[in-house]
């Protein structure tokens, strides 16, 4: 609950060669493409709905197509994704623990994992894989959000390194990515 916009005022200062952003946004089958073609609209990053084995790299933000997973995996010294069919997990699909799950095990110290304002529980746990395969956390804080729930579990497990207002997501993001290079 309230991520799209949340992650359109992020987008839209996030400069053209930012980090490789890959996105798991909980909207039905066929909304994701056109939000994402808004997006690309606004930014000066490339926003596009995920297609299996798109490449991850600066300047590209792939979102996960509704009612698919996506995954982050790895070739040689590139990164790709996976969009797939499969279960629900937690009530989601597409799922934040899944592709946070992907990441730590693909990309591990070498990403930073941002969880955004939302109901429920979808991406603590796999925050909490991120953060300890060595990549560094944020999370959105309490007064910024339309609902505490995916933050506030995450900051409970003790996995969030940076607890951020929505206007310092992008800025704290890009500092991090940088110290991760």
């Amino acid at each position: 609950t309230g991520g799209t916009e949340a992650l359109t005022h992020i987008l839209r200062v996030l400069p053209s060669d930012a980090p490789g952003t890959v996105i798991v946004q909980h909207m039905p089958e066929h909304f994701t493409r056109a939000f994402a073609e808004r997006l690309d609209g606004l930014c000066a990053v490339e926003v596009r709905e995920a297609v299996d084995g798109d490449g991850v790299f600066p300047g590209r933000v792939l979102i996960a197509p509704g009612n698919r997973h996506l995954l982050l995996r790895r070739s040689g010294a590139r990164y790709r994704v996976e969009v797939k069919d499969g279960p629900l997990v937690g009530r989601h699909k597409p799922s934040v623990d899944v592709l946070f799950r992907s990441v730590a095990r693909y990309a591990g110290a070498n990403a930073v994992g941002v969880l955004l304002t939302g109901m429920g529980a979808d991406g603590a746990k796999g925050l909490a894989e991120m953060k300890s395969a060595g990549a560094s956390t944020i999370a959105q804080d309490e007064a910024s959000c339309v609902v505490f729930g995916m933050p506030r579990v995450a900051i409970e497990l003790g996995c969030v390194d940076h607890v951020e207002p929505l206007e310092r997501v992008a800025a704290t993001l890009l500092r991090l990515a940088q110290s991760e290079d």
